[in-house]
């Protein structure tokens, strides 16, 4: 078992979990993840790991609550632990593969939408800790669903938070923030989105039209992590990659976000039965026939 050292909740329906795993946190970089497992029946989930420590042997995870899987997950408290907490898995960031002095000379901006600031977070981090500096828009629906503001503060050149509704920090998408910064002259050499598919892509079109390299990360779409459910596939420019072994990161210029966001839908209606049979639990009998009991 994987012991849960620390558990808290960031916002509705957020978690932030701290798992002694010290194989992981021996070996991980910024950009992977790992797959966990609440116990032998339970559904295997992809997560990009938020942060490590390598002297406590510890991976910090976030996650929301969105199916069945998760729902039971954040049921657990400290002191429980995993069945299984398998990684590192993934390719690491690109970043890690250039030396402190080489991204010293270019100008870095992530951009950061909902719990898209988890996985973020530890490339920004990993920065700050080699000299380099990076800006960072952090954008959420309503100023109660942002996370992780105080952490990003302290690793980031220049942070800028934005919300949906104007509850908080400044007010509109994360794309208005973008287009504000470059009309204040601003200039990047390279973006990285993390968050939802939608606004990734948005971003991405943004980008382009600003010629700013662009990566993003298609965690959102993966499902069994070690490229044999096929789930993931996608295209990028010509070719199909799948997000959990070929990325979870590629060039956002290049990737058919309309293709993968209707992958994502395939799998919609198979979590709502799963959620289904976990909230009615002895007393769910199947006999509407749609949930496949």
């Amino acid at each position: 078992m994987y012991k849960i050292l620390k558990r808290s909740e960031l916002t509705t329906n957020i978690y932030l979990m701290v798992v002694e795993a010290p194989r992981v946190a021996k070996a991980c970089q910024p950009g992977q993840f790992v797959i966990v497992r609440t116990d032998d029946d339970g559904e295997r989930i992809p997560l990009t790991i938020c942060d490590y420590d390598r002297t406590a042997g510890t991976v910090t995870i976030v996650f929301q609550t969105v199916g069945a899987a998760t729902q039971m997950m954040s049921g657990l408290k400290e002191g429980d632990g995993f069945r299984d907490f398998v990684g590192p898995l993934g390719c690491p960031s690109e970043l890690v593969k250039e030396t402190p002095q080489e991204l010293k000379k270019k100008s870095i901006l992530f951009v950061a939408g909902g719990v898209g600031a988890a996985p973020v977070y530890p490339q920004v981090k990993w920065l700050h800790e080699n000299g380099v500096n990076a800006d960072v828009i952090v954008g959420s629906k309503t100023k109660d669903l942002l996370i992780l503001e105080k952490e990003m503060e302290e690793v980031a050149g220049n942070l800028y938070v934005t919300t949906d509704d104007g509850s908080y920090g400044r007010s509109g998408m994360v794309t208005q923030t973008l287009k504000d910064l470059v009309a204040e002259g601003k200039k990047y050499d390279l973006c990285i989105a993390i968050g939802p598919m939608i606004m990734m892509k948005f971003v991405c079109l943004l980008t382009k039209e600003l010629n700013i390299p662009t990566v993003v990360s298609l965690n959102p779409i993966m499902v069994d992590g070690t490229g044999m459910c096929g789930a993931c596939r996608v295209t990028v420019g010509d070719k199909v990659r799948f997000a959990c072994v070929d990325g979870p990161e590629f060039d956002g210029h290049q990737v058919n976000f309309d293709e993968a966001m209707r992958r994502q839908q395939i799998y919609k209606t198979e979590e709502g039965r799963a959620m289904l049979r976990l909230q009615e639990g002895d007393t769910h009998h199947g006999g509407c026939g749609q949930c496949g009991s």
